[in-house]
This record gives structure tokens, C-alpha cells and sequence, in this order.
């Protein structure tokens, strides 16, 4: 079943994923893992209230959204040569 994904639930995990990075390359702390938890916490806490809007299955919408964010995140790739 295809979800009909919200721009702002796609642009939150985004951004949870740089979050994650950017505290990926510092040196462990819980202050520097704070910003990619609240993230993590903004982003279920959208998918969860969009899943209950829309009567979906909660793990779904989050599959959807991280396949998504995933994909937008990918570099694009080279033209074809012809």
C-alpha cells in the first residue's frame, strides 16, 4: 500500500539523519547526541500522529518516511551518455 507522505514528516527525518551524522563525528557525549534524540523524538511523534489521523499502520508511515528521506538524500546520479 502506497502512503501519501506530508513534505514536513519526510523534511523531519532528514533532518534526525544529519543530526545523526553531525554526532557521528564528534567524540561520544550525551550533549552531542542530544540534538539527533530530540529529533528522533519530533519525528515519531509525527509519524505516530499522522498513522492515527490517517487509521495507517504506525510502522508503515515510519518505513515510508525513511525510505523517502533516504531517497532524497541520495546523490543524483550522472546522465547517461548517449
Amino acid at each position: 500500500m502506497a502512503i501519501d507522505l506530508p513534505e514536513h514528516l519526510v523534511q523531519l527525518q532528514r533532518e534526525a539523519n544529519m543530526a545523526r551524522q553531525e554526532a557521528a563525528t564528534r567524540e561520544y557525549s550525551s550533549e552531542g547526541w542530544k540534538p539527533w534524540l530530540d529529533a528522533v523524538d519530533a519525528v515519531h511523534a509525527a509519524v505516530t500522529e499522522y498513522a492515527k489521523e490517517k487509521g495507517v499502520s504506525r510502522h508503515e508511515v515510519e518505513k515510508a518516511v525513511k525510505t523517502a528521506a533516504k531517497a532524497s538524500e541520495a546523490p543524483p546520479e550522472p546522465p547517461a551518455e548517449a
